[in-house]
């Protein structure tokens, strides 16, 4: 009795799941062409009877826009007109000019341009105010709007007019557009005994390349047995290049990360496809709370299997995992399709967006709201968002002077003058801004009228509004005077004050005019406390195999 009721109770359990499949899908698609058709109908309706004229372009964009940024902050409809952009993302190339570009006030002028390309190889300096581009005016244009006439097709010619600072003669200017090809790996070189270092600073299609050719150079050439490299600031890219350089260092077929999503289709692992380049050479990597993604995915990674030893603050905690997804009309889609796993099982990801700084970074997260795993050695670790490295620095700079200073692009104008006047400067590693090169610069902003409004001032303001709302001020008279009186900022002692920091950022600056990006990070590193950190842990007598429990 119980062997013939078994077939008919399957075949009911399949008809009742089939059913509710069935209906699931039948409810979704409802809603969604319910929905579409309401949306149809309300711009039809504003089309008709609104006051005003609609750019319906911009109205839908808006729409979009908003109803994705409720998703999550990566999944972004990308329109025809900024493909190039989505180009640039994965390839790190484009055809232009090769320089950056800003605003000043109401004028465009080149910032930096890179060594090596067009636009430097061709006379161009950090200063110069572009006034035409082929034959069209830019006054008034955005900056996005200038690039996009810089930018073209290569073996193009572009005319540009410019306007330098200390020649009263417009300079005309007239050569060929070129596929630019910006190299991830910034900057590498040895900076200390058997110890290389290498900046990477995007994870396009050619990182895992150019970084094995780096390394394999300071092998060659220095022989290495230690590596830095630096993934701060490294925002991410392709996962395929982050795995492909964890591979280099771990042994072929171990698991670096696993992708889970709603769709099977995005769940995967991904393994080291190559027998590693350089399977004995100590490694340090520093991460800061601007490295996330794929950079997280190579330091989490590299933790988890007890590669690696991590060096600096914890990393953004960006776990999700993005597609393009072709859409109508040239468009595009880029949409979060899954999260990440590394080896030990944590998810980079941050359980909520309520426990972020304001520039999107994870914040504190107890404990409590985390779970504990352990990397191949045992050693603990925990999830909750990015990565908590095994030697933890922090920034210690505050929000100062030197920070208004920089808003105001006075550092930038500052050193388009001082080139002017100095045809040359000693190295970047050499350099140093003497006493009264600072006391000019001082001189400089006073003549300038430099002034700033603290944030504190400004929630000081809206303090006072309240309590003038709640009849509290006359109370609190004299001590709202004292405090105001206090915060109000003393433009020479505060200079004085952040000497060390201003000095630095003005040096920057300057270097960048006469030696270009090399130069800005050869001497951004000569007193660079996490580098300094990870050369001491890499000495033969440093704690590199203790914090690996090896």
């Amino acid at each position: 009795m119980i062997k013939k009721t078994i077939l008919p109770l399957i075949l009911l359990v399949f008809f009742l799941f089939s059913a509710s499949a069935t209906t699931n899908t039948d409810q979704r698609t409802f809603k969604i062409s319910k929905n579409l058709t309401i949306f149809n109908s309300i711009l039809r309706e504003l089309d008709l009877f609104y006051v005003d004229t609609l750019n319906y372009d911009k109205t839908v964009k808006t729409t979009i826009d908003n109803m994705l940024e409720k998703l999550d902050p990566y999944t972004v409809y990308i329109p025809e007109n900024e493909t190039d952009d989505l180009t640039f993302m994965t390839t790190g190339e484009y055809a232009g000019i090769g320089a950056m570009i800003t605003k000043i006030g109401k004028e465009v002028c080149i910032s930096e341009p890179y060594e090596g390309m067009p636009a430097q190889r061709n006379g161009l300096r950090a200063g110069d105010i572009i006034l035409e581009v082929d034959g069209e005016k830019v006054a008034d244009m955005t900056v996005n709007e200038v690039s996009a006439r810089l930018k073209g097709v290569a073996n193009t010619t572009i005319q540009l007019k410019i306007k330098r600072p200390g020649e009263k003669k417009i300079i005309q200017k007239s050569f060929v557009r070129e596929k630019i090809q910006v190299n991830p790996v910034k900057y590498f070189a040895v900076v200390s005994n058997k110890t290389g270092y290498l900046m990477l600073s995007e994870f396009t299609d050619r990182a895992a390349l150019e970084l094995k050719n780096a390394v394999s150079e300071m092998v060659k050439t220095n022989q290495i047995e230690s590596l830095v490299l630096d993934i701060r600031n490294n925002g991410g890219g392709l996962i395929d290049e982050a795995v492909k350089i964890v591979g280099y260092f771990v042994p072929k077929g171990t698991s670096v990360v696993t992708t889970k999503g709603k769709n099977s289709d995005a769940d995967r692992t991904y393994k080291t496809p190559t027998e590693p380049i350089f399977p004995d050479m100590k490694l340090v990597i520093l991460a800061n709370r601007a490295s996330a993604s794929a950079s997280e995915i190579v330091s989490g990674s590299m933790q988890d299997l007890d590669r690696a030893v991590i060096v600096g603050e914890r990393t953004f905690g960006k776990g999700l995992v993005q597609n393009i997804r072709p859409i109508s009309f040239g468009g595009n889609l880029k949409v979060t399709t899954a999260k990440y796993y590394i080896p030990s099982g944590r998810c980079i990801q941050a359980i909520d967006y309520s426990h972020r700084n304001e520039d999107g970074s994870v914040g504190h997260i107890p404990d409590s709201l985390t779970s504990e795993f352990k990397t191949r050695n045992g050693r603990k670790v925990r999830d909750g968002g990015g990565i908590v490295p095994d030697t933890l620095t922090k920034d210690e700079r505050k929000m100062n002077i030197a920070y208004y200073i920089y808003l105001q692009n006075m550092y930038f104008n500052y050193a388009t003058q001082f080139v002017l006047k100095h045809s040359k400067i000693e190295s970047a590693t050499d350099f140093r801004l003497s006493d009264e090169e600072f006391k000019l610069f001082t001189d400089y902003l006073l003549e300038q009228k430099f002034s700033y409004v603290t944030q504190t001032d400004k929630y000081f303001k809206e303090l006072l509004d309240i309590a003038q709302y709640e009849g509290l001020d006359k109370r609190a008279k004299n001590e709202f005077d004292a405090l105001k009186a206090k915060l109000k900022p003393d433009i020479t002692k505060s200079i004085e004050e952040n000497k060390a920091e201003i000095s630095e950022l003005l040096s920057l600056e300057i270097i960048k005019r006469y030696y270009y990006q090399k130069g800005e990070i050869q001497f951004s590193l000569r007193n660079d406390k996490d580098l300094n950190a990870a050369i001491e842990i890499l000495k033969p007598n440093g704690k590199y195999l203790k914090i690996l429990n090896k």
